[in-house]
C-alpha cells in the first residue's frame, strides 16, 4: 500500500492518524483524556484487524491479541504495541505459524511503530506466566484484537485462575519486584524529572493494583484513584504529543509545552499535578498491598472462626495485623483530638493507620479556634516522632485531616522546588526537615517550638512570593495563633520563621573574625542564648533535609565556628534553672491526714486534663513512688513542681489520662500508705503499663544529663532530657533515691514528648553534691533512662 492519506487502514499513516486522534483541541476539556485514548485503541483495533485479515485471512485456530496498553485500551498517542498472536498448536504447523506472525509484524514496523511481540499456544502462555511474574502480569491484561475470541478468552480465563490459584507464593514476589523497581527509578513524586511509568506511584503501579485485584486479595479504590491515573495518563499523552516521541519520562525542558498543552499555567502546576497523583498512586498501592497480605494470612491462619489479635497501643488504638486501629468509634463523633492521639500512636510505633479507621477520624468533629492546649501538645508530640512522621502524616492528608489543621499547607503540597540543591517537594522537605529536627530536640530547651519552627519554616514557598521567609513568617504568625500559643512563643516560632536562612549565611559569606558578624547574630537572636540555640538547630536541619549539597562538611564547620563565638559572647547569659517554688498553705484536711500517718491527695480538673496535689511527711523514695503509683494507674505526667515545706512535701502533679477516667484521689492515697509501709505490690501494674510504650526508640538519640552552674546555692540542679515513658518518673526517683541524694525539690515537664526534668538535690545532711559525687549520680541517671530503651517484639 501507498497511500499518504490518513486512512489509518494504510500501514504507513497508523502513527499519525494515533496522532490525529489524540489532537491538542480539546486536549484540556475534563473528560476528554478517556474519550481520546478510547478512540486511539479502536483505530488500533481496526488497522490491526486489517492487518491480521489480509496476513491470516480464515485460517482456523489463529488470534491476535494485545496486552500492555493497548490490552488495557489506555495507550498514548504513540505508545508501543504489545502483541502475541496464539495458535491452538493443531491446525498449523510451527514453522506456518512463523511466516503468518512476519506479515503482521512487518507492517506494523513500516508503520513506525515500536513493538513487542511473540508467539505461543494457550499452554505456553501458562508456561510462561508461571515462570515469569512479568509475563504473568502482562497476560493478566490479555485482549482480543482479531481471531479466534474462544481461544484468547481460554487462555486469559486459565492465566488467571493459575494467578490467583499461586496467589500465596506471587504475592510476596510481586512485593519485592515493586519495590525493586521503585528503588531503581526513584518516587515519583519527588523528582523534577519524573519517570511517570516505572517510578513509584507511576503507571505500571496501577497494573500492580490490577493484578493485586485479580488475584482476589483485595479491593480497588475508586474515585480519587481513578482520577489520578487518568490525570498520568493524560500527562503522558501530552509528552507524546509534544516531543513526537513515545517516551515516558517528563524532562524539564518539554514541561512548559506539556503544561501549556493541559491548559495548566506553568510547568510548576503541572509537577503539582503530577506529584499529587503520583502520592494518591502509591498511597492505594501501599493499603492495597497491606490488605493482600492480611487477606492470604486469614486465608492461611483461620481454622474455624477466630478473634483478631489486638495488642493494646494507648488511647483506644489498637495494633492489628500491622495496622493501627481504633478499638470503638464512641469517641469519633465527639473528641475533637482524637485524630491527633490516634496518629501520635501510630507515628510512634511506626505502623500505619488503617484506611477505615482514616475515615473513621476524618468524621471527628473539627478542633476549636484557638486549639485548646491538649491539641498543641499531641500535634508537636507527632512532629516529634521521627521515621514515622512522614508516612503518618501522608494518610492524614490524604483523609483530608492536615487541611482542616494546617490550611496553610494546601499552598506548599506537593509543590516543586526549581533548586538543584532541593530533593523533594516543598512539603515533604518541611516534613524531612521537622525529622531532623527531633533528632537535635535534646541540645534545645523547647523542642516543642524547635519542631513548630520547622514545620513552619517554608510555608512561605507559595506562588507569587518574593521572599519566603518574611511570607513564611507572616504566615507562620497567623497559624500559630489559632493555635492558641503564648505570644512570647508566637513570637519565637515567627522569629525562627523570618531568619531560618540567617546563620547559615553569616557562616558562609560573612568574616567570622569580625566582631561585628558576632553583634550582628546577637542582635537577630535578641541576645539571648535558648533563641541562638533554637535557631541553629533549625538551621542544621534544614540543611540536612535539604540534601548533601546544602549540608556539606565546609558548611558545616563554618557554622561550627559562628555557633562557637556566638556562644561564647552569649555565656555571660545563661538560661537560668527553673525557680524553687515558695511557701504554700496546706489545705487542713491535710494538715489532719498528715497528722495522723496518711498521705492527702486531690484531684481537679484542668484544660489539659488533672491537676493532682500530694500532701504527705517528706521521705526518703517519696518521689519515686509517687511518680510510680501515677504510671501504674495510667496516668501521663505532663508537667510537675515538686517542693519540700517545714518536712510536709507539697508536689503539684498536671496529669493525662489515656483511657479518659479522672485520678482518683482515695486510691492514689491508699497506694502511697502501702508504699510508705514497704508494700510494693501498689506498683504491680506498672510493669504492664510499659509494654505500651513505643516499638522504637527515640528520634532525639541519647539521653543528656548535666548540672546547671550556680542555679542554687544550698542544692546541685541538675537536668535530664530523655524520651517520655510510662515509669520514667519513678525510674529517675528510684535512681536518685539509691544514689542517697534527697530531692529537695523538682519541676518536670514535657514538650513534643521529650522530657525537661529538673531536680535540686542535696547530700543526705544538706548541702550540693561534691563534683565526684554529681558525676556519679549523672551517670547513674542516664543509665536509668536508657536501661529500657530498647526495640520491644510483637
Amino acid at each position: 500500500m501507498t497511500s499518504t492519506s490518513t486512512d489509518p487502514s494504510a500501514p504507513q499513516d497508523l502513527r499519525a492518524a494515533r496522532l490525529d486522534l489524540a489532537g491538542t483541541r480539546d486536549f484540556a476539556v475534563p473528560g476528554a483524556g478517556g474519550t481520546r485514548r478510547a478512540a486511539i485503541a479502536a483505530a488500533t483495533d481496526r488497522w490491526l484487524t486489517g492487518v491480521f485479515d489480509e496476513a491470516v485471512g480464515a485460517r482456523p485456530g489463529l488470534a491476535l491479541a494485545a496486552v500492555g496498553s493497548l490490552g488495557r485500551a489506555d495507550s498514548g498517542p504513540l505508545s508501543d504495541l504489545d502483541l502475541v498472536l496464539l495458535h491452538d498448536g493443531r491446525s498449523h504447523r510451527e514453522r506456518e505459524v512463523a511466516v503468518l506472525a512476519d506479515r503482521i509484524w512487518y507492517p506494523v514496523w513500516d508503520a513506525g511503530l515500536r513493538l513487542d511481540h511473540s508467539v505461543r499456544t494457550a499452554g505456553e502462555c501458562r508456561s510462561v506466566a508461571a515462570d515469569d511474574l512479568t509475563a504473568a502480569v502482562g497476560l493478566l491484561d490479555l485482549r482480543l484484537v482479531a481471531g479466534d475470541a474462544d481461544l484468547v478468552s481460554g487462555v486469559r480465563s486459565s492465566v488467571a485462575h493459575d494467578w490467583r490459584a499461586n496467589a500465596r507464593k506471587r504475592l510476596p514476589q510481586l512485593v519485592e519486584a515493586t519495590a525493586a523497581r521503585h528503588l531503581r527509578h526513584g518516587e515519583l513524586a519527588q523528582s523534577q524529572e519524573p519517570d511517570l511509568k516505572e517510578s513509584r506511584g507511576g503507571l505500571r503501579d496501577i497494573t500492580v493494583l490490577r493484578a493485586l485485584t485479580q488475584a482476589w486479595l483485595t479491593d480497588r479504590d475508586r474515585g480519587r484513584l481513578d482520577q489520578a491515573h487518568a490525570r498520568l495518563l493524560d500527562v503522558r499523552d501530552a509528552v507524546h504529543l509534544t516531543t513526537g516521541r513515545g517516551r515516558d519520562r517528563l524532562l524539564r525542558d518539554d514541561a512548559d509545552a506539556v503544561a501549556a498543552l493541559l491548559g495548566l499555567s506553568d510547568s510548576d502546576e503541572l509537577l503539582t499535578v503530577v506529584s499529587t497523583s503520583a502520592r494518591t498512586i502509591a498511597y492505594a498501592l501501599d493499603g492495597a498491598t497491606r490488605r493482600a497480605g492480611q487477606s492470604q494470612r486469614a486465608r492461611t491462619l483461620r481454622v474455624g472462626p477466630r478473634r483478631p489479635a489486638m495488642v493494646p497501643l494507648g488511647y483506644g488504638l489498637f495494633r492489628h495485623d500491622g495496622e493501627a486501629v481504633l478499638g470503638s468509634t464512641q469517641q469519633v463523633g465527639v473528641d475533637a483530638e482524637l485524630p491527633l492521639r490516634a496518629a501520635v500512636v501510630a507515628a510512634r510505633n511506626r505502623l500505619p493507620l488503617a484506611p477505615q479507621t482514616l475515615a473513621n477520624l476524618s468524621r471527628a468533629p473539627r478542633l476549636s479556634t484557638p486549639w485548646p492546649d491538649g491539641a498543641v501538645r499531641q500535634l508537636t508530640e507527632l512532629l516529634a516522632s521521627g521515621a514515622g512522621l512522614v508516612p503518618t502524616w501522608e494518610g492524614l492528608d490524604q483523609a483530608g485531616l492536615v487541611s482542616q489543621w494546617l490550611p496553610e499547607w494546601d499552598a506548599v503540597r506537593s509543590r516543586p522546588q526549581r533548586n538543584a540543591v532541593h530533593r523533594h517537594t516543598v512539603d515533604r522537605h518541611i516534613l524531612e526537615a521537622v525529622a531532623q529536627a527531633a533528632r537535635l530536640s535534646r541540645d534545645v530547651q523547647r523542642p516543642d517550638l524547635l519542631l513548630l519552627g520547622a514545620l513552619m519554616h517554608d510555608i512561605g514557598k507559595i506562588a507569587g512570593a518574593n521572599d519566603h521567609s518574611v511570607e513564611g513568617a507572616k504566615i507562620a504568625r497567623g497559624a500559630m495563633q489559632r493555635l492558641s500559643l503564648p505570644p512570647q512563643d508566637v513570637a519565637l516560632v515567627e522569629l525562627l520563621v523570618r531568619e531560618h536562612l540567617t546563620l547559615i549565611e553569616v557562616a558562609t559569606r560573612r568574616d567570622l573574625d569580625e566582631p561585628a558578624t558576632i553583634d550582628a547574630v546577637v542582635e537577630v537572636v535578641d541576645g539571648r542564648l535558648e533563641t541562638f540555640e533554637l535557631l541553629r538547630a533549625l538551621t542544621v536541619a534544614d540543611s540536612q533535609a535539604t540534601g548533601p549539597k546544602a549540608w556539606t562538611q565546609w558548611r558545616a564547620d563554618l557554622l561550627g565556628t559562628l555557633t562557637d563565638r556566638v556562644r561564647e559572647r552569649l555565656s555571660g547569659s545563661p538560661v537560668a534553672p527553673p525557680q524553687e517554688q515558695g511557701a504554700v498553705d496546706l489545705p487542713p484536711e491535710a494538715r489532719d491526714a498528715i497528722g495522723v500517718g496518711h498521705p492527702f491527695v486531690t484531684v481537679t480538673q484542668a484544660p489539659t486534663g488533672w491537676v493532682v496535689h500530694v500532701y504527705d511527711r517528706d521521705r526518703h523514695g517519696l518521689f519515686a513512688d509517687t511518680a510510680g503509683v501515677l504510671a501504674a494507674q495510667g496516668l501521663t505526667v505532663r508537667s510537675a513542681r515538686l517542693a519540700t515545706q517545714d518536712g510536709i512535701a507539697v508536689d503539684q502533679w498536671v496529669v493525662e489520662s489515656p483511657g479518659g477516667d479522672a485520678p482518683e484521689p482515695r486510691r492514689l492515697a491508699a497506694s502511697l500508705t502501702r508504699l510508705a509501709g514497704g508494700d510494693r505490690g501498689a506498683l504491680g501494674a506498672l510493669a504492664r503499663s510499659r509494654s505500651t510504650r513505643p516499638a522504637f526508640p527515640s528520634a532525639a538519640g541519647a539521653t543528656r544529663a548535666f548540672v546547671l552552674p550556680s542555679g542554687s546555692a544550698a542544692a546541685s540542679v541538675l537536668e535530664v532530657r530523655t524520651q517520655d515513658r510510662p515509669g520514667l518518673l519513678h525510674d529517675l526517683g528510684m535512681c536518685l533515691a539509691q544514689q542517697g541524694v534527697g530531692v529537695r525539690s523538682a519541676h518536670i515537664a514535657t514538650h513534643a514528648g521529650q522530657t525537661l526534668d529538673t531536680f535540686y538535690v542535696t547530700l543526705p545532711g544538706g548541702g550540693p553534691l561534691s563534683p565526684a559525687k554529681t558525676a556519679q549520680v549523672l551517670s547513674a541517671l542516664i543509665d536509668a533512662c536508657d536501661l529500657d530503651d530498647r526495640p520491644v517484639g510483637g
